[in-house]
């Protein structure tokens, strides 16, 4: 009888990775990313909107910023323009002509979240080898390229 070759590590107690472990370490980051936006009234998808709109080079109209979250977190159009709104609604985004920009409140916001998660995220990732981390990105920057071209096959 011929059995599996295991697929763990020399210690035969770390699974190799795969979509459930990708999915547990993605739900369990976020989760503690979500406590800290709960404190200030912000979703996680709120946080994404605000985040592309923050780290843009130059102004983004709104479209640009529709068509940023949606493939970053596969939300619909729709999903995402009620994010916006919401966004503007709290005066975390403003409009300016056809873009949108952050307010200073939205800047502050998420330099609070991050102020506030620094020490949790210092503890989360912060004796993982440099090399590891590389490798993990390389990992899983080929993931996210293979899954995106296979949802562009399943949508069109």
């Amino acid at each position: 009888m011929t059995t599996k070759a295991s697929t763990t590590t020399a210690s035969n107690t770390t699974p190799a990775a795969d979509a459930r472990t990708l999915g547990l370490a993605h739900y369990a980051a976020r989760g503690v990313l979500e406590h800290f936006l709960a404190r200030h009234g912000v979703t996680f998808q709120q946080q994404i909107a605000l985040r592309a709109a923050v780290t843009a080079e130059a102004p983004r109209t709104r479209e640009d910023l529709v068509a940023q979250v949606v493939a970053s977190v596969k939300a619909t159009p729709a999903e995402v323009r009620a994010t916006l709104d919401e966004l503007l609604a709290k005066d975390l985004l403003v409009t300016d002509g056809p873009h949108l920009r952050p307010t200073d409140a939205g800047r502050e916001l998420l330099a609070a979240v991050g102020a506030e998660s620094a020490p949790i995220s210092a503890r989360i990732w912060g004796d993982i080898p440099t090399e590891d981390l590389v490798a993990a990105g390389r990992v899983l920057t080929l993931v996210t390229e293979r899954a995106n071209a296979e949802l562009a096959v399943l949508s069109s």
